[in-house]
């Protein structure tokens, strides 16, 4: 796959907007029951982390699956869930290490991220750019420089608090 997403969980402010945006851009109803991310908030730390399925390479998902519902897209490289034969058995909800997953009670089968088939739409819509879709390639390079930026401002405001004492 040559693009992921991308998620910065510190630029989520917990607005909800890529859930409705995914519900309807899936299933026409502004309800985030039915969206495929998800945004978990950690009470403690007042923090608001979107989930999404990682598309994994690996894909516990698709390696449970007893009628083998979930394959790769052979263009783009994201896994899909094929309604028609998904059985709602949920084992992939249950090996899922990302909780991404999701079950629906109304039409009783499985539901994922299918990354809006290449144009994520909770991409398009986060404002904060808390949600990116970056290619797989640069992604390191960016995580590394946002650590180093982080690093840099860690190591600036000790120093002043030094200075000041």
């Amino acid at each position: 796959m040559e693009n992921v997403l991308f998620v910065d969980y510190q630029k989520c402010t917990g607005c909800r907007l890529c859930e409705l945006v995914c519900a309807v851009m899936h299933d026409g109803v502004s309800n985030p029951a039915r969206s495929r991310i998800r945004i978990v908030k950690w009470e403690d730390e007042g923090q608001y982390v979107p989930m999404i399925c990682q598309q994994c390479e690996d894909a516990p998902c698709q390696n449970v699956c007893p009628v083998k519902a979930i394959s790769r897209d052979p263009d783009y490289g994201f896994l899909t869930v094929d309604q028609n034969l998904c059985i709602g058995c949920r084992s992939c909800v249950s090996v899922c290490p990302f909780g991404a997953m999701n079950y629906s009670r109304i039409d009783k089968k499985v539901f994922k991220c299918d990354l809006c088939g290449g144009q994520p739409q909770c991409v398009r819509f986060c404002d904060e750019k808390a949600v990116d879709f970056v290619a797989a390639d640069n992604l390191t390079i960016q995580k590394k420089r946002n650590a180093a930026t982080r690093f840099f401002n860690a190591q600036k405001h000790a120093a002043v608090l030094q200075e000041q004492v």
